[in-house]
C-alpha cells in the first residue's frame, strides 16, 4: 500500500472518529439485500430528519471506534455495514431505521452509539419506540398551553354569563 493510501485513509478514521464522537446518535445497520429503490427511499426519510447515512468500511469503523473510545462497538462491524449518524435528535436515526425495517426485512439493526454511549440492538430498538424530539415539544407545548387555555375559557365563560345577567 502506498503512502498515500495509508494517508487517505487515516484521514478517513479521522473524520469517522470525530464524527462519532460529535454525533448524538449512530446507528448501524446490515443494509445487504436492499433494492436501490429501498435505499434512495431510507436515505431520503434519514435525510429529511437531519440525518446521514454512510456506507463505510468495516476496518475505517473499527479503527474509529477505537479511536472515538467506543470498543465495544467493534463487534457489530461484520458484512455489509451502513451507519446513520445524528447530531441533533438521538432518537431519529433508530425510529426511521425501525420503522424502515418493519417493511424491509433485509436490513436489520445492529447496534449504535446513543448519546456517547455504545448501545446494543435492544437498547437501540428501546429509542426506535421513544417519541422524536418534535412529538415530545409539541405534547411539552401542549401541556404548557392547556392550563392557560382552562383559563381563557374560564373567563369567556363568565363573561357570556354577565352579558346574560345585564340584558
Amino acid at each position: 500500500m502506498s503512502k498515500e493510501t495509508i494517508a487517505v485513509k487515516a484521514q478517513e478514521v479521522e473524520e469517522v472518529a470525530e464524527q462519532l464522537k460529535s454525533s448524538v446518535s449512530a446507528i448501524v445497520v446490515d443494509y445487504r439485500g436492499l433494492t436501490v429503490e429501498q435505499v434512495t427511499d431510507l436515505r431520503k426519510q434519514l435525510r429529511e430528519a437531519g440525518v446521514k447515512m454512510r456506507v463505510i468500511k468495516n476496518k475505517i469503523m473499527v479503527r474509529a471506534a477505537d479511536k472515538a473510545g467506543f470498543e465495544d462497538l467493534k463487534p457489530v462491524f461484520a458484512g455489509p455495514t451502513a451507519v446513520a449518524f445524528s447530531e441533533e435528535d438521538p432518537v431519529a436515526p433508530a425510529k426511521i431505521l425501525a420503522n424502515f425495517a418493519k417493511t424491509a426485512d433485509a436490513l436489520q439493526l445492529k447496534g449504535g452509539v446513543i448519546e456517547g454511549k455504545v448501545a446494543d440492538l435492544e437498547t437501540v430498538q428501546e429509542y426506535a419506540t421513544m417519541p422524536s424530539r418534535e412529538e415530545l415539544l409539541a405534547t411539552i407545548a401542549n401541556l404548557v398551553q392547556a392550563p392557560v387555555r382552562n383559563v381563557a375559557y374560564a373567563v369567556k365563560a363568565v363573561a357570556e354569563k354577565g352579558d346574560e345577567d345585564a340584558a
